[in-house]
């Protein structure tokens, strides 16, 4: 499977879950990689160079636009162009509203959508020169249904999908396309450390009745990057079992 070859892909949050899912499958299609990360991808890093690409692997803050910038400087150094950005970054801090501290609101803003707007915004004018170029922004159901004692998280989810939509009118007339994918309930380091009886109660809410897996995210994304996509734009592409269909009544 070669379909990306000669391409150049960023994937932030590329260190583990989601993130390193989508690096090893880009690569498998041929695909170059830059991976950031605040803590490093040396392990997503030499799973890419096990399969054959190339990969390099940066450091970085995604909610500190400096940083970002020089990244993004580093990415056309090296590379030479970047033909697909996957702002992948997410952290959670939840707690309910009446008990969230500003900390806890500004890391999950800064790092979900601030770290996107950054990564975009750098992005944007290289691709505008280049008139090519696909964007996919992973959001959550939890950015379109909302969760008790995750309103930061809700907020920043959603605020994505807005980016998402304008970004996608801003370019489209570049050849630039945009779009958003929406996990539900994923198999992650995040969702492991969930209590058995809250998995439990999650999983009522599920019409597929299990938990998704990180490589089913990736091939939606991967295909949102292929050509067989050039006439998807501004969209947002759920993939959670049918979560946001909500419960299967019994009857």
């Amino acid at each position: 499977m070669s379909s990306f070859q000669g391409k150049i892909a960023v994937v932030t949050g590329a260190s583990r879950g989601i993130g390193r899912a989508l690096s090893l499958e880009l690569a498998r299609r041929g695909a170059d990689l830059a991976l950031l990360s605040a803590s490093g991808p040396t392990r997503t890093k030499e799973e890419v160079e096990r399969l054959g690409r190339k990969a390099l692997s940066l450091k970085v803050d995604v909610a500190d636009s400096g940083a970002v910038s020089d990244a993004f400087g580093a990415i056309l150094d090296e590379f030479g162009r970047v033909d697909f950005l996957i702002n992948n970054a997410g952290i959670t801090r939840d707690n309910l509203l009446i008990r969230m501290k500003d900390d806890e609101w500004n890391a999950v803003l800064d790092t979900n959508l601030r770290g996107a707007f950054n990564c975009t915004r750098a992005v944007a004018r290289s691709l505008m020169k280049q008139r090519s170029g696909k964007i996919v922004n992973i959001t959550s159901v939890i950015g379109i249904m909302g969760n008790p004692g995750q309103i930061n998280y809700a907020a920043s989810k959603g605020g994505l999908i807005a980016l998402t939509r304008s970004a996608a009118k801003e370019l489209a007339g570049r050849g630039i396309t945009v779009n958003a994918v929406a996990p539900g309930l994923i198999q992650t380091d995040m969702t492991s450390a969930l209590p058995e009886s809250a998995r439990e109660a999650m999983l009522q809410g599920i019409p597929l009745g299990r938990i998704g897996q990180p490589e089913e995210i990736a091939a939606v994304v991967a295909f949102l990057l292929e050509p067989a996509s050039d006439y998807i734009t501004g969209q947002v592409i759920t993939v959670d079992g049918g979560m946001t269909l909500g419960p299967v009544l019994q009857g």
